[in-house]
């Protein structure tokens, strides 16, 4: 390898792509054009970065299998932070495969975290901790410990385990230092205000509150009966009654504990469940119907009585019952706490990290955009959707991930 190839690349490693370009930049062998993609990837224009590393895996010769795996690995990266979610996991696989059959355990390892990033994004915690969690010979520089203590800071804020998120971060932070990369130290000062900023509230007696994420952790092992919004479920402790799926019974369960211990009207709770301004025999009868399930559905935490004006919702042993909520209430809530990262994504990706239809996706970006919450840009297949950040959306709680103690 040459002297300016060498420089080049010791420049990308300090976080100069400016300085690699500079040496560089009117190259156009293997090595120049990979070099040149990583730094166009640091300085912001992946369109470009991906179509130079593309060029140069194609440059090298059959022999250099571990630059073109080190190719392709680039381009995983970048895909990643395009929010690409459907990039092939497969190449990505194949390609620290090699690397680690030929010693190269530093990039091996971080095909390892960047797959356990992809991983995280779309919720599968599990998968990505055991990726994490792979032994790896190889110490690891500062740069790459820095993205594995964010994932697995990612993983315990998702799970809502917030002493091991604290101490992801600081050896996050820590790694950061010893890099000195000052975009390496943005991006772990980003991540750390997850911990300070306001991750849901408490509707508690008429009056509610904001949480911190390590007092919505205190709460929900209190054993005090939840009604979770954030997860639309009802828990207490290790129990859990996931109503995701059944809107109008976790409706009736938020009415009716928002009101304890008063009971609700059932001209309310026909109202909250059915979105009906005048009820009618038929909203009452479905009332009776639906009350019938969600005592079914509560029976091992709560019980539902009847009472001369509706009905009445009551723990089943000595324990209070709290309703805990988003901190700012919005149709779409999930969507604008993906884009509240700051990146941009594809209507594709959200759909894929949301688990719901491409189309219901179009038809939330859609109505964000007419309300002027998001934007997009680009035109079919490349449009993307951005947002500046949301102060007030707990992420971490909206985002894919078990609930605790599921």
């Amino acid at each position: 390898m040459d002297s300016l190839i060498t420089a080049a690349a010791r420049a990308l490693a300090a976080g100069d792509p400016l300085g690699a370009l500079n040496r560089v930049a009117l190259r156009d062998d293997a090595p120049a054009l990979a070099l040149r993609g990583i730094a166009l990837a640091q300085l912001g224009d992946l369109v470009r970065a991906r179509s130079l590393l593309r060029s140069a895996a194609r440059a090298f010769g059959p022999k250099e299998v571990v630059s073109r795996a080190r190719c392709l690995i680039a381009e995983a990266e970048i895909a990643l932070v395009s929010r690409d979610l459907g990039w092939p996991a497969k190449t990505l696989d194949a390609a620290g495969a090699i690397l680690e059959a030929y010693g190269d355990r530093v990039n091996a390892a971080h095909a390892r975290t960047l797959e356990a990033r992809r991983l995280l994004l779309i919720g599968r915690l599990d998968e990505a901790e055991r990726r994490l969690a792979a032994p790896n010979a190889a110490p690891l520089p500062p740069a790459s410990r820095v993205a594995r203590e964010l994932v697995a800071a990612g993983i315990a804020i998702r799970r809502l385990q917030t002493k091991p998120a604290r101490a992801a971060l600081a050896r996050a932070h820590h790694a950061a230092r010893a890099a000195d990369i000052p975009a390496l130290a943005a991006e772990v000062e980003s991540a750390s205000r997850v911990m300070s900023t306001p991750a849901a509230r408490l509707i508690a007696g008429g009056e509610d509150r904001l949480l911190l994420l390590e007092e919505v952790e205190a709460l929900l092992t209190s054993g005090a009966l939840v009604v979770d919004a954030c997860r639309h479920a009802v828990r207490n402790g290790g129990t859990i009654v996931p109503l995701a799926t059944r809107p109008v019974l976790f409706a009736l369960a938020r009415a009716l504990a928002e009101a304890w211990p008063a009971d609700v009207p059932r001209s309310v709770l026909i109202a909250r469940a059915f979105r009906a301004r005048h009820a009618d025999q038929s909203h009452r009868a479905r009332l009776r119907v639906e009350i019938g399930r969600l005592r079914a559905a509560l029976r091992p935490l709560a019980e539902v009585s009847a009472t001369t004006q509706g009905f009445a919702l009551a723990p089943r042993r000595e324990r209070s019952l709290v309703v805990l909520a988003p901190p700012v209430e919005e149709p779409h809530a999930a969507v604008l706490a993906f884009l509240a990262d700051g990146e941009s994504w594809s209507s594709s990706a959200l759909a894929l990290a949301l688990g719901a239809s491409p189309r219901t996706v179009q038809r939330a970006l859609e109505q964000l955009a007419q309300a002027g919450k998001v934007q997009p840009f680009g035109r079919g297949p490349a449009r993307r959707w951005t947002t500046p950040s949301v102060p007030g959306f707990p992420t971490s709680l909206l985002l894919p991930g078990p609930l605790p103690g599921g």
